[in-house]
This record gives C-alpha cells, sequence and structure tokens, in this order.
C-alpha cells in the first residue's frame, strides 16, 4: 500500500518477521542549492522559513552571516531570493505561510562571489558579467566603460524607480576571492575592486529594502567591512543559531526513515544510529546564548542518502586553506581540542590578525564549547572533523609522502579492528622510524612528548577516539585508544627508562586494564617500548 506525505512516495512492505515496516523513495537534496529545484522536484526540506521571514522582516537592513563551507548559506540566499521576489508558490506547507500575507515581489541583486576567481581581472569580469545581466533586464543602456561601482548604482536606482519597490541585495560567499587570493601579489588589488564597488551600498539606504552577506571569513579592514560599516552581524545572535545546519530535533522530526534505514544497514537500534550520527557530525554551537547543538548539513544529508558514515565535508576539499591561515598545525593540533579566545577576537576581529584560532572557528574546524565571562571556550567539534584534520597534518608530521602513509593507515586500522597486533605494531613502527629524531620542528619537545604527540595524530587519524594521559583512579594512563570493536590501553616506556619490561609491570601494578572491563568491547593492554634517541618503536608485548 502507498501513502504519500511531505510530497513523497512511502511503501508498507511485510519484513522477514512479518511486521509492517514503512520504507520511502524520499529523495534528500544532496548538492542541491537551488530552493526552487528542492521544494519543485519534490526533495526533503528543512523548514526554516519561520527564523527567515524573522531575519528578513525584523530584524535589521543590513546582515551578515558567518558559517562553515558546505553549511547550507547558498541554499539560504537562495531561499531569501525566491521569497522578496513573492515566489509564494514555493512556500505553500511552509511555517512561514502562517506569518507572511502580502507576498510583495521586490527587486533583487544577487552576487555569488564564489564565481569571481581569485584575481581581480577575474573579479571585474565576474561583476561586469552580472551587471550586464541586471542591466539587460531593467532596460538600461550598456556602459561597460563606466566604473563598476556607477554601474552598480545606477542597476539599484532603475529598479527602485521602474518596480516602485525598494531592492534586495543578497551577496553569497562575499570573501571567497579574498581567502583564495591571500598571500598572493593578487589580495590587495582583490581587495581594491571591493572597496570601489562595495562603498556604494551604504549611500543608497533610502532605495534598499535588505541587504544580507554570507561569508566564512571576516575580512574587516580590508575589504567590504571597511566600507560597509553599518553590517550587523548575526553569526553570534540566539535567535539565527539554528539557521543553517540541522538541529537534533530536525533530524529525528524530518529524517526518521533515513536513520531507520542507517540503522538497519548497519544492525544498530534506531537511538544508536542516532548517537553514530551525532559523534560523527554533530557538536557545532554559533552562540553562547543558545547553544542548541548543529550537525554539518552536507555531511548529515551525505551519510543518510548513502546510509554510510564517511568524512564528507572533507574530502570535498575543506582543508584546502589551511595551510593559508595556520602555521606548524601539526605540532599545534592539541593545542586546538580546548582553546580560550576572548570573545572580542571571536567577535569583532579580522581573520587575518586574529590568530589560528579565529580562522579555524570560522571555517569550521572549531566551535564554542562553553562561554565563561567574556572568554570562549573553543574545541574541535566531532569525529569527521578530528580525523580530517590529524589526517591531514600526518604526512607532514611523519616525513612521508602522502601515498606511502595514506597504505600503512589504512593496513593499521584493518589491522587494529581486527586484534592483529603484530601487524599493527609494524605499521606503527614503519610511521614513526626515526621521525622523533628527524622531524626538526619537535625539538622542542622531550622525546616521550614527541612520540606521544605522533602517536595519538596517528591513532586520530584513523578514526580511533583517543585520550592522552588519561586519570582513574590508581593513576595515570598513557593513551587509551578505542575502535568499534576493540579498546587499547598503551603504557609508553623509552629504552633509558625500563622499556617493555618496566612498561608491563606498570599496566600491571596500576590495573590498568580494570576500569573498561563494563565495556562490551575486547580490552587490550600493550606495554609499548620507544628508542630513547628517538628511532622509532623498539619492542611491545601484550598484557
Amino acid at each position: 500500500m502507498e501513502i504519500k506525505k511531505n510530497n513523497c512516495i512511502f511503501a508498507n512492505e511485510t519484513n522477514d518477521l512479518g511486521i509492517m515496516v514503512e520504507t520511502n523513495d524520499r529523495k534528500l537534496p544532496v548538492g542541491i542549492q537551488s530552493f526552487e529545484e528542492i521544494r519543485m522536484g519534490g526533495y526533503l526540506y528543512v523548514d526554516k522559513t519561520d527564523i527567515i521571514w524573522q531575519l528578513a522582516n525584523k530584524g535589521k537592513k543590513y546582515n551578515y552571516l558567518s558559517r562553515p563551507r558546505r553549511f547550507g548559506k547558498s541554499v539560504l540566499v537562495d531561499t531569501l531570493e525566491a521569497y522578496f521576489m513573492g515566489k509564494k508558490e514555493l512556500f505553500e506547507g511552509l511555517k512561514i505561510m502562517q506569518l507572511e500575507t502580502e507576498w510583495v515581489k521586490r527587486p533583487v541583486i544577487r552576487l555569488d562571489m564564489s564565481q569571481a576567481g581569485a584575481e581581480p581581472e577575474s573579479l571585474k569580469g565576474y561583476l561586469n558579467y552580472t551587471f550586464q545581466e541586471y542591466e539587460s533586464l531593467y532596460g538600461i543602456e550598456a556602459r561597460d566603460n563606466f566604473p563598476l561601482a556607477t554601474r552598480l548604482i545606477v542597476i539599484i536606482k532603475t529598479a527602485y524607480n521602474k518596480t516602485g519597490q525598494q531592492v534586495v541585495i543578497l551577496i553569497d560567499e562575499y570573501d571567497s576571492p579574498l581567502q583564495h587570493s591571500w598571500k598572493t601579489p593578487q589580495h590587495e588589488a582583490c581587495t581594491s575592486v571591493y572597496r570601489e564597488v562595495f562603498s556604494v551600498l551604504k549611500a543608497q539606504d533610502k532605495y534598499e529594502k535588505f541587504v544580507f552577506i554570507t561569508g566564512i571569513t571576516k575580512f574587516t579592514q580590508i575589504s567590504l567591512f571597511s566600507v560597509l560599516n553599518n553590517l550587523s552581524n548575526i553569526s553570534f545572535a540566539p535567535e539565527y543559531a539554528a539557521l543553517c545546519g540541522i538541529t537534533k530535533e530536525e533530524v529525528l522530526n524530518d529524517f526518521n526513515p533515513e536513520v531507520n534505514k542507517l540503522a538497519t544497514k548497519n544492525g544498530w537500534t534506531f537511538e544508536e544510529a542516532v548517537a553514530q550520527l551525532t559523534t560523527f557530525y554533530d557538536g557545532y554551537h554559533f552562540s553562547h546564548e543558545n547553544m542548541v547543538d548543529i550537525f554539518n548539513p552536507f555531511s548529515l544529508v551525505n551519510a543518510l542518502s548513502d546510509s554510510s558514515l564517511k568524512n564528507y565535508w572533507a574530502s570535498s576539499g575543506a582543508t584546502s586553506l589551511l595551510p593559508k591561515f595556520v602555521d606548524d598545525i601539526e605540532i599545534r593540533l592539541k593545542d586546538f581540542e580546548k582553546c580560550p579566545m576572548d570573545s572580542d577576537t571571536l567577535e569583532t576581529s579580522d581573520v587575518t590578525g586574529g590568530g589560528a584560532e579565529l580562522f579555524l572557528y570560522q571555517s569550521g574546524y572549531l566551535t564554542i564549547k562553553g562561554y565563561v565571562e567574556g572568554i570562549y571556550l573553543l574545541g574541535i567539534p566531532n569525529n569527521e572533523v578530528r580525523k580530517a584534520l590529524y589526517k591531514m597534518v600526518l604526512p607532514a608530521l611523519t616525513l612521508k609522502s602522502n601515498a606511502q602513509v595514506v597504505s600503512t593507515q589504512n593496513m593499521l586500522q584493518y589491522s587494529l579492528k581486527m586484534g592483529d597486533l603484530s601487524e599493527a605494531m609494524e605499521c606503527l613502527k614503519a610511521l614513526i622510524a626515526d621521525v622523533p629524531y628527524s622531524n626538526k620542528k619537535l625539538a622542542s619537545m622531550d622525546m616521550e612528548e614527541r612520540y606521544r604527540l605522533i602517536l595519538s595524530t596517528i591513532f586520530n587519524a584513523i578514526g580511533c577516539r583517543v585520550q592522552v594521559e588519561k586519570m582513574i583512579a590508581t593513576g595515570r594512563i598513557d593513551m587509551v585508544v578505542e575502535t568499534s570493536t576493540i579498546i587499547y590501553v598503551l603504557e609508553l616506556k623509552l629504552s633509558n627508562n625500563g622499556g617493555v619490561d618496566a612498561a608491563a609491570e606498570q599496566i600491571k601494578a596500576k590495573q590498568y586494564a580494570e576500569p573498561f572491563k563494563a565495556d562490551k568491547r575486547k580490552i587490550t593492554a600493550l606495554a609499548i617500548e620507544l628508542d630513547d634517541l628517538g628511532k622509532g618503536l623498539v619492542a611491545w608485548k601484550a598484557i
């Protein structure tokens, strides 16, 4: 029997136990950024239109929203465009229908700066092409020889005069050319184009209804923000915390069939599937006044579409800009697991002068974990991001090529899950051989600290849950490494400090494995000897 709800077909089928279960052929909007395509194509839409209406009608005129890449900013901009253009038919059945009564059709000027390249000529070329489109729309005589700023003024005024309605201006991914040109000779020329063109927006106040700008990083002094200083930064506003991304409540309400499918495929209960999704993709917070958990929407929708937990966000190119903004990241990652930042720096500073932590927050590698008296506590949001970061830095840390590292990583991951200690130790031996001695960036650390950094990076990079120097009642365990099947308790000793025998004795004497015995997974305690001169792994023993 088939039923229809939320524009999707559901079929009731009988499973192997003779129980009627609901299956579905719902379409998830994987990679789709067009609101119209989502609505007209029958794709699932997580309804944010009540918040969008509040933003458009009760918020301020000039707004800036920062969110990480692939967090739904473009869909939001597209939805705003459809709303302001009065496309009522696209919103049937959504929350906004209870709020909007007029549906006024307004002129909209939209710019997608992700299409503008990273050089001044490509930036000017994109603006020239887009302005030509609007000049044609409003019957403006082509004036390619006029300054871009002048042409934008004419477009705004003409749109206002011809429609009798104030103009809506939407600028998506405003910082894309600035990000990609940063630390290149082209950067200053790109910022000059920004200063010239966007300076006119502030002076056209009487012709403008609503201005909305999205981005990832905030270039305050050298771009759009320096000329449009009346922008209201709503990125930390509690009422807009869930404007982009998907909340736990929305997962449970809107994706129930997909979560059930994921659970069935992996042999989990529904609750276990939700917990796995939470661990992998949840954990973002964008306002200390509204600490609602936000899932990365790109990763979540892809995971539910595939019924598989993978690193979707990182594989889409999310780590490509890290080397431009974060120096020596391979030895600094542990600092980012828990780091404080004052509110002025986080909320108002320029990304080029706010330190690595500011870039990592704005781009989605860190998120708000807490807030105390003007100080934010930042940390890595979830396992997907943690694995991506550690995986990215591992070649640089181990002084090996990416190809060398990847193959060894894969074998290590397999061996640890299968409990093949001999193979796992050979993989570790290969990865850390001579690295503590050869990597000059580690010179300021003592030898044991170097080994802990390298080993924890390796284990994090293959998706293990890692705890370094974990305190228990009887002492401090050097490292706990958790896979889905086995918990490894590691005690590390340098050769000149008793080596493998001393490590084994400490594990036994302090009963390091005992606190984990209640876990249903297998517990394996490993005594590991490491060369005190930095030459790598010497010996190991299972206890």
